[in-house]
């Protein structure tokens, strides 16, 4: 196998197992699932639960925002930048409430980067949000 190396940022919230936030092998970076979860807590920007743990209510524009700043974090650990992502996986909870909302976005923050993008819905994700994504980006700044 090619050199690889684990890549944690202590900025980005914490993985939610025994997981890097990525792996740089050769002149790539491949990030882990990164959620909108704020780092160093257990809150999720816009996400209201019940008692039990049951999600009540949250705002996607939230967590969209929230999400792609912690993917830019880890690309920073990296040593890597947001002009470096290639390809981006994306995991809706809700694409049919959620899509026009998160595709906004989308335009708003990949106006001049224009990774290849697949947004697919999910029955659910391993922590009380709504979106993820799974990217893969060169590893340094150089285009």
């Amino acid at each position: 196998m090619a050199d690889n190396k684990d890549i944690m940022s202590t900025k980005a919230p914490e993985p939610v197992g025994l997981y890097p936030h990525a792996k740089q092998v050769g002149s790539l970076l491949f990030l882990s699932g990164i959620g909108p979860r704020k780092p160093g807590t257990k809150e999720i920007p816009g996400v209201s639960l019940s008692a039990d743990g049951k999600i009540l209510h949250y705002d996607i524009e939230m967590q969209c925002r929230s999400v792609f700043e912690n993917v830019r974090l880890v690309l920073e650990a990296a040593g890597s930048s947001w002009d470096n992502l290639i390809d981006v996986t994306v995991y809706l909870t809700n694409i049919k409430d959620d899509f026009a909302t998160y595709n906004k976005l989308w335009s708003e923050y990949f106006s001049t980067v224009m990774p290849c993008r697949t947004t697919v819905e999910v029955n659910a994700l391993p922590t009380p949000i709504a979106i993820e994504l799974k990217c893969i980006a060169l590893a340094d700044h150089k285009k």
